[in-house]
């Protein structure tokens, strides 16, 4: 399984690529970020963001996005942004078909850690150990958007039974129309 994982903004959008399956050691094909001037105008911006992830999709040929949920903070300037890069990012995959996965903080530093209240070094320094990197990628948000492709491999395979059996269980169950 081939994961791009998108920690979205709109200064610095991290992107990364993971490619392995659960229980096997994972492969880092490419880390970075996509960056953006803060003093450009937002749809300029967001079009540097698109331009930059069709770029990663192109090179890369993931068979899933996974990108971290927006969650509310404190800041809306912030959470927009982080909110609007997201949506590129999803509207990316879906233009060619790419199933996108979204992932909250907490669920990806559980996934990577073992705790979700992990800090951002920790995050890197795990995501360095998993992948065998010489070092932390850095900045951060290419860290975590490693984390959030390392996440999706090894929740995927568990979140499809899950699925797979609630649609199972859903045909099986007896219709609940009116009797005739």
């Amino acid at each position: 399984m081939r994961v791009l994982g998108v920690d979205p903004g709109l200064t610095r959008c991290g992107v990364g690529v993971v490619e392995g399956v659960a229980g096997r050691p994972l492969t880092m094909l490419g880390v970075g970020v996509v960056r953006t001037p803060a003093d450009a105008e937002l749809g300029h911006r967001l079009v540097a963001v698109e331009q930059g992830i069709e770029r990663w999709l192109d090179e890369h040929e993931p068979e899933f996005v996974a990108v971290e949920r927006v969650f509310s903070q404190h800041n809306v300037r912030t959470v927009m942004g982080t909110a609007q890069a997201s949506a590129v990012a999803m509207l990316c995959a879906a233009r060619r078909g790419i199933p996108v996965a979204l992932h909250t903080p907490s669920e990806v530093k559980a996934a990577v850690t073992g705790s979700g209240r992990a800090d951002k070094a920790q995050v890197g320094a795990m995501v360095t150990r998993l992948l065998r990197l010489s070092a932390p990628p850095k900045p951060a948000d290419a860290a975590d958007a490693l984390a959030l492709a390392i996440c999706h491999i090894w929740r995927a395979p568990a979140q499809n039974r899950l699925q797979q059996a609630v649609a199972l269980h859903t045909a099986k169950a007896p219709s609940k129309g009116r009797l005739a």
